[in-house]
């Protein structure tokens, strides 16, 4: 039984001993106590008062004398600060909670079986008209992080991922490689096929930005010379014959389309992410018409004059929105519904999160209203995990304009900048090959790069400064990495003095209170997977993982391990540094972040 358990327990029976009164376990609050005061654990007395007819501190005196008189295996002494009952835990109750933690590998999880809840995490979404970049890093690594939480937290996850494969954007760069590529390849030219096809894409927009320009000059109103101008609209009339089903548009569509996810597959590596799904958008938005058409026989949508249809979404305190054009070409919500439908026939979703920036906040919840109105059960409730912008220090990334911030360039720079940055420490390691050098350059600067967009709130916009995120002192992910590399030295060292921690502790070992401590904010993993998964919130892991690095380094600063000369405090500590060793590497694990062994 849980300490919070027994203490719960032992309050009920106080109460009713003392005041003859039945409480419920939720009436039974207990707190971490602060700092400043004696004691682990904190009843709020407040509840009980109307039961006692008694002042807060007499109450809190009462329940205190009976705890440490009746359960002295649990509570051990008390102090009464106003209407708090501060706790001081028996040592021995600790050392139980240690070695619990130490023999479940998975502590702070919740395991997951075939009736657990089905989450669907859709993360990523591309466009095939240019290379992933900076934005597309934080998307994909709060994706990932958002459904490891989700499954530590009991639940079954599918990952998927929305391709946007069609398009005006995409015959923008198909017809400037007509134009001007003379037949280049990612072969020919030693590119990634994402890079290559980004190329044209910011081609294509230099050349229309100067026929703009030129229409402008000969007299004609900017958003006339922006229809009008010859390259968009031959872009237009490519769409067009796509979705017709042109074939010579079609086979140029589908090589550079390889091209380019051959690309996507060698970043999405690099992050460390996969998917469990892929859909496209050229295969779903023919879906999305047919359930558009479908609720337009219903009466849910209706057509206007010119062919185009249209939700009025003004009762739900909203306006019309646009679901087919009058061409009958499809929009982005027109895909979205087609994209439900497909995963709500492949899968039996209980819940779906979307994970895309919050500038598409209005987006998400009209589609919310449409896949309700059409019928899908989780529609009412999906999920916009809607997250902040990220820039660099330099400024906000133009993708149009060639200056976006290239995720391959990023991780490159990162891993680099590790190698560097960690040439000291890991050049003091013996027998270290330049290949594992460099191996623990791509842990550490992925950590990095990881953990510097992690720790901050999903929900704030943010600035990613490369130099910051690789600091081995402070909250970074280098820091952590540093530690949890430090302990397994220390367990390495001790198992080569031949000493094996056993599975079974002495009850009886002298432990101080920041051992104590230490052993606290362990348990605390548990709670903070928890609350991670109900507030749709990997950064609570992040923050976790850096306040138990930081306790276990000041612990690590004040007493000996290795050369403490106490057998059973030399055990208890091995103990402990090899709990917090696999909490770190959970934890870090969660946020799809690797933890050296050496560093």
């Amino acid at each position: 039984m849980k300490i919070e358990e027994k203490i719960v327990g032992a309050v009920e029976a106080a109460i009713k001993e003392l005041y003859g009164q039945q409480v419920p376990a939720s009436m039974v609050q207990l707190q971490e106590t602060r700092a400043e005061f004696e004691g682990q654990l904190t009843l709020v007395v407040f509840p009980f008062l109307k039961m006692s007819r008694k002042k807060p501190e007499d109450t809190a005196r009462e329940i205190g004398e009976y705890l440490v008189g009746k359960v002295p295996e649990v509570v051990s002494r008390f102090n009464v600060i106003k209407g708090f009952l501060n706790l001081t835990i028996n040592p021995a109750q600790w050392i139980d909670l240690l070695q619990e933690i130490r023999q479940d590998q998975q502590f702070g999880f919740v395991p997951v079986t075939e009736e657990s809840p089905l989450v669907m995490i859709e993360y990523s979404s591309p466009n095939t008209n240019k290379p992933l970049h900076l934005g597309h890093v934080r998307n994909n690594l709060l994706g990932w992080a958002l459904a490891n939480v989700m499954q530590a937290n009991g639940n079954r996850v599918v990952k998927t991922n929305i391709v946007n494969d069609r398009g005006i954007h995409i015959c923008k760069s198909m017809l400037a490689w007509l134009k001007w590529g003379n037949g280049e390849t990612p072969e020919s030219s030693g590119k990634k096929g994402d890079h290559l096809i980004g190329d044209y894409y910011v081609a294509f927009d230099k050349h229309y930005r100067e026929e703009v320009a030129r229409l402008v000059a000969q007299g004609m109103d900017e958003e006339q010379a922006k229809q009008e101008a010859p390259l968009i609209r031959e872009a237009h009339e490519m769409l067009v014959k796509w979705e017709q089903g042109d074939p010579e548009v079609r086979a140029l569509w589908k090589r550079m389309n390889e091209w380019v996810y051959a690309g996507f597959d060698q970043t999405y590596k690099a992050l460390g992410v996969a998917f469990d799904k892929i859909y496209y958008e050229s295969e779903t938005y023919l879906e999305g018409k047919e359930k558009v058409e479908e609720g337009l026989q219903k009466g849910l949508f209706y057509r206007r004059e010119d062919g185009s249809v249209w939700a009025d979404l003004r009762p739900e305190g909203l306006d019309e929105k646009l679901l087919l054009r009058s061409d009958g070409t499809s929009v982005y919500m027109t895909q979205d519904i087609g994209t439900a439908k497909l995963r709500f026939q492949d899968y039996p979703i209980d819940k779906m999160i979307y994970v895309v920036g919050n500038e598409q906040n209005y987006h998400f919840q009209v589609l919310s209203i449409l896949l309700d109105k059409l019928g899908f059960r989780w529609g009412r409730d999906l999920v916009h995990f809607s997250y902040g912008m990220v820039e660099l220090p330099n400024g906000k990334m133009k993708s149009r304009e060639g200056t976006v911030v290239d995720a391959d360039d990023l991780i490159a720079t990162m891993i680099s900048d590790a190698r560097q940055m960690s040439a000291d420490k890991v050049n003091k390691l013996e027998d270290i090959t330049d290949e594992e050098a460099q191996e623990i350059a791509r842990i550490v600067g992925m950590g990095a790069l990881k953990y510097f967009i992690l720790k901050v709130d999903a929900r704030k916009n943010m600035l990613f400064n490369p130099e910051e995120s690789i600091d081995f002192n402070g909250n970074t992910g280098p820091f952590i990495q540093y530690t949890y590399a430090r302990i397994r030295s220390i367990l390495r060292k001790a198992a080569e003095q031949g000493i094996e921690v056993p599975d079974s502790l002495p009850a009886a070992a002298e432990i101080s209170d920041r051992e104590i401590s230490l052993v606290q904010h362990l348990y605390g993993f548990k709670a903070a997977v928890r609350q991670a998964g109900q507030d749709y919130n990997p950064s609570q892991i992040a923050n976790y993982c850096y306040e138990l690095v930081k306790e276990y380094n000041q612990f690590y600063h004040d007493f000996s391990v290795l050369r403490e000369e106490d057998a059973d405090k030399k055990l208890f500590r091995l103990a402990l540094s090899a709990a917090v060793s696999q909490v770190v590497k959970n934890g870090m694990g969660l946020l799809g972040i690797e933890v050296p062994e050496r560093m």
